[in-house]
Order: C-alpha cells, then structure tokens, then sequence
C-alpha cells in the first residue's frame, strides 16, 4: 500500500507541471470625452450709494471666486448678462486667468457675449478672483434694485 501512495505522489508530481495553463481575453472600451466645467462662488451685491460733489457716483466693487476644468487646448471664457444695464449704468467684470491664460481685463457687460479670458488649455484650477464693478452716471438718475444674471461659457477660441 506504501508502495502504492508513492507510486501515485510520483505521478501526480511529474504532471503538475506539465499541465496547460488556461488563459482568457476580453476587450477593454475607454474614452475620455470632451471637459468644459467653470463653477461660480460667492454671492456679489453692489449698490451705489455715494459720491463726491462735483464728481460721477463713486463707483463699487464686489468680489466672487471661480474654479474651471478643460481637458481641451485652445479655450476661452465669456460672459454675458440677459438685458443690458439701464441707461447710464455700467456692470463689468475681471477675471483672473487661470495658468498660462490671458485676462482681458475689466469689461462691460452687456446681452452678447463678450471674451473675459482667452488661450486655456488642459487645465484644473480652482479659487480665481472674480471682481465686478458697478458704476453710474448722475444722469443714470435712481435705478431700483435689480438683478442681472452673468453668463459664463467656456468655449473654442484663442
């Protein structure tokens, strides 16, 4: 019987060895999509409430942050509001460019789209000023409350 159990070890140690191993494949799919995302914080209100005798209403400045992430070369950020200011007031905005970006420094917003930052590319970034600024000519008379909502687009461009 001892003869037996070792004769049988033998063999199944002989052919452990030689056995075939089994392999299988699958097909991975990927792709990584086109990113354009800029989010907005902060809660600007500006109200014009003084001026100099003699001189135009002081104008006022309000601040937000901006974070953005492309994966694409060759973008850039406008902005537009819905309707245009009234008569005699003016609302702009400064953006700071993220890395390697251009700001066009303060502009006036208005109901077309305007270019705040050019030349993005393939970026994250996150905590960018935002500045608008508010201003009034006496002949603007007293403007009431009111809202204006800032578009911002990222798109193809410079």
């Amino acid at each position: 019987m001892r003869t037996t159990l070792l004769t049988a070890a033998a063999l199944v140690l002989a052919t452990a060895g030689t056995a075939a191993a089994q392999t299988g494949t699958q097909d991975v799919g990927y792709e990584v999509q086109a990113i354009n995302q800029i989010a907005l914080t902060g809660s600007p209100s500006l109200a014009i409430t003084a001026a100099t005798a003699g001189s135009a209403p002081t104008t006022v400045t309000a601040n937000a942050t901006y974070a953005i992430t492309t994966n694409e070369t060759s973008r850039k950020i406008t902005a537009q509001i819905e309707s245009d200011m009234p008569s005699g007031v003016t609302l702009s905005v400064t953006l700071a460019a993220p890395t390697g970006a251009t700001s066009a420094g303060a502009v006036t917003l208005g109901s077309t789209a305007q270019d705040v930052v050019t030349g993005i590319s393939t970026l994250n970034e996150s905590g960018l000023s935002v500045t608008y600024t508010l201003s009034a000519t006496a002949a603007a008379g007293v403007v009431p409350a009111g809202t204006r909502t800032v578009t911002y687009t990222i798109t193809a461009g410079a």
